[in-house]
């Protein structure tokens, strides 16, 4: 496939330019795609755009990399289809060690690879072929939530059974400790915080993946899902999240044995 339909082919030397919000700063993103035409054209774009670029052709080179650079990668662009080792592989190793933000390449459109990748922690998934200004502003919007530091939440929250710990993004019921995905907390904190607040989905797509990320708003439908099962296994309620219907979600405190509340609809 013609990779002319997906990012501008670089043509003359290198030109000089301004980059706006955090690319300013140098921030390094690492792709991870087989195809090097592709490869060298991402690579071209984003130095373009005023990030540090590092590359790899393959699952365990891609996987070697994010290890030894760990420390200084703000994004990863792990293409799905790798030799060696799959992007889904490469996925589950990196988030075995780190949350740095995780954009997933694919020619497939599948809806069951797009829910396997959210469900590995993934923050975005891109269809190929993809359109530059797309690929590079939702970049932009991950590189942006990961640098900056958001509005610092209380300490310690209670509702009925369940206890936050924002400081420790720790989340437990009764005492223990509730493991969950990034946006899976980031869903449940969001409404604990608030309860009773009718969310919009569109609400919690702003609030959790940012407002520049173009995603479909039934992923919040799966993220409420799978925190939902979750929190059953915990012992409590997942009716502690409501639906409502044709506006979206809100939190009813559970009580102590982490049942929702007589009476509440």
């Amino acid at each position: 496939m013609s990779t002319d339909t997906l990012l501008a082919t670089p043509t003359g030397p290198r030109q000089s330019r301004s980059v706006p919000d955090l690319a300013s700063d140098r921030a390094t993103v690492l792709v991870v795609e087989d195809d090097p035409i592709l490869l060298s054209t991402l690579s071209y774009n984003l130095g373009r755009e005023g990030y540090d670029v590092l590359t790899a052709s393959d699952g365990e080179a891609g996987l070697a990399v994010a290890r030894a650079e760990h420390e200084r990668i703000d994004l990863i662009v792990l293409d799905i289809m790798l030799p060696w080792m799959s992007g889904f592989q490469v996925l589950r190793a990196i988030r075995s060690y780190s949350q740095v933000p995780v954009l997933l390449l694919s020619a497939r459109g599948d809806e069951q690879d797009k829910v396997d990748g959210l469900e590995l922690g993934a923050d975005d998934y891109v269809v190929k072929p993809f359109a530059q200004r797309e690929l590079l502003a939702r970049i932009r919007a991950a590189v942006r939530r990961h640098a900056i530091p958001s509005v610092r939440p209380p300490t310690l929250i209670t509702r009925g059974p369940l206890q936050i710990e924002p400081s420790r993004r720790r989340i437990s019921v009764n005492g223990r400790e509730l493991a969950l995905r990034p946006k899976e907390y980031g869903v449940l904190l969001t409404l604990a915080l608030e309860p009773e607040r009718v969310f919009t989905r569109q609400d919690l797509l702003d609030t959790i993946w940012g407002e520049d990320v173009i995603v479909d708003e039934r992923t919040v439908d799966v993220h409420v899902s799978w925190l939902r099962g979750k929190l059953a296994e915990a012992g409590v309620e997942p009716d502690v999240i409501r639906t409502v219907w044709g506006a979206g979600y809100r939190f009813v405190v559970p009580s102590s044995d982490g049942r929702p509340p007589d009476g509440a609809v």
